[in-house]
């Protein structure tokens, strides 16, 4: 075994740089859960009471997790689940599950996407568009444009990773991220000239003590915030093992795992900016869900200046952020074959791919002529994201604090951390207790909660 595995780490494409990689890891994190879902998520949940609770628990629990599946990836230079079964054997079920998760993710965020691309495209021919809320119902209840744009997607971005770490990922990370944060400062800076747009960045810039007026508000927004985190940052997943197992060994994991939550927060924050104060402005609802994006922002593009080539801005935005982290989901998949079953990268590409092209369609077709398939009242789309959301990330980042608390111990991860002792880590007792203790407990909450 140990054989075999020297011959995969001889062959591992590694990242040509540091930054490279921070582009790809944030890439993975940055997507439609920033700009699609964060700021409704923020709306639904008291503005800036529940900001405060997901920086704390950005820090606490998802900083602790994203090293130590880096820490694993490096360590091992295998895919998550040659990784975890290296780790301890017979604990490769943990790699799996976000394996899993992957691939499930992928079925429903490719659909996702295509609804992006054809959002982008439709404001590139026309200059408005018409009734946005019958306009999107109608587009998602009928049966071949909707595929055609999930094809389209998923295409895109099996091509992508097909072209490997650095031809690739890493290259298409390296140039789309930045200019996502600007074109979204671009946008923010356009929407706050709006009247009454102070009133939706007040929301989430100043805590508003009376949205929490019991024991239960509170626990309801941190529980939120938690599944928010995890969401956002792809935790138990496997992905950032995977990117992790392409890392240098002069790469320094510590300081990595606090920039990637940074920018990502960054990234959220400024999505707020950019939606919250112009729905405020044309007196809008803020927890409309995916409504906030592809019913409520074309009225919004519409009563702007320039409102059509913003809104190509928006929409060309959001397609970078979503490609940057479904291309993240494939390339855990990709790994897997391309360790363990030998396959080329075109071949573990494009096999895998063709399931979640399949799966997808389905759950694009649950929106009309498959909208009476229900499993347990859920509709294929409702229950692909449960299935991920709400039970295999928790299991998987729930397994990933146990196998490296207590079984890989702590003391090796900060062996791993310190890159045979180039850097010093920093906090260790603090992390240790995060670990083994907080970050298990906070988990087994939500996803006890989450069935509630």
């Amino acid at each position: 075994m140990n054989g075999v595995n020297k011959i995969i780490m001889k062959k591992r494409d590694q990242w040509s740089s540091n930054f490279g990689f921070l582009m790809a890891a944030a890439g993975s994190a940055v997507g439609l859960g920033n700009l699609w879902k964060f700021p409704y998520v923020v709306g639904m949940n008291g503005g800036g009471i529940f900001i405060i609770a997901y920086v704390i628990l950005l820090v606490l629990l998802g900083a602790p997790i994203l090293m130590s599946e880096m820490a694993i990836g490096r360590n091992t230079r295998l895919n998550p689940i040659g990784a975890c079964n290296k780790i301890k054997n017979g604990w490769g079920f943990v790699g799996g599950l976000g394996v899993l998760g992957a691939f499930i993710i992928l079925c429903y965020y490719s659909v996702i996407g295509g609804w992006v691309l054809k959002y982008l495209f439709k404001y590139i021919i026309s200059s408005s568009i018409d009734n946005p809320s019958e306009y999107f119902k109608n587009f998602t209840e009928s049966i071949y444009e909707p595929i055609l744009w999930h094809i389209t997607f998923a295409i895109i971005c099996i091509i992508i990773v097909m072209k490997g770490i650095s031809g690739g990922i890493e290259k298409i990370s390296k140039i789309f991220l930045p200019m996502l944060a600007v074109f979204i400062i671009i946008i923010a800076i356009n929407v706050i000239k709006l009247p009454n747009a102070l009133n939706g960045l007040k929301f989430f810039i100043i805590p508003d003590l009376s949205a929490v007026s019991s024991f239960s508000d509170i626990f309801s927004i941190l529980l939120n915030a938690m599944g928010q985190v995890f969401f956002s940052l792809s935790l138990g997943m496997g992905t950032l093992i995977t990117y992790g197992s392409y890392l240098s060994r002069s790469s320094n994991i510590q300081k990595n795992s606090l920039y990637i939550p940074v920018f990502d927060l960054i990234i959220a924050l400024l999505a707020c900016t950019a939606i919250l104060p112009a729905v405020f402005a044309f007196n809008l609802e803020p927890t409309a869900g995916s409504g906030l994006l592809f019913n409520t922002l074309p009225y919004v593009f519409d009563h702007m200046k320039y409102g059509k080539y913003l809104a190509v801005i928006f929409f060309l935005l959001v397609f970078f952020a979503a490609v940057t982290s479904a291309i993240s989901l494939i390339e855990v998949i990709a790994s897997y074959f391309i360790d363990n079953m030998k396959w080329s990268r075109k071949k573990a590409c494009i096999i895998p791919g063709i399931g979640f092209i399949l799966l997808g369609t389905a759950a694009s077709l649950s929106f009309g002529i498959f909208n009476k398939i229900r499993f347990f009242g859920h509709s294929i789309f409702d229950m692909l994201m449960i299935l991920s959301d709400k039970i295999i990330m928790p299991i998987g980042g729930l397994c990933i604090c146990i196998l490296v608390g207590y079984i890989w111990k702590t003391k090796n991860m900060f062996e791993e951390l310190s890159s045979g002792g180039l850097y010093k880590v920093y906090f260790k007792k603090t992390l240790t207790f995060l670990i083994k203790f907080f970050a298990p407990l906070m988990i087994i909450i939500i996803f006890i909660t989450s069935f509630f």
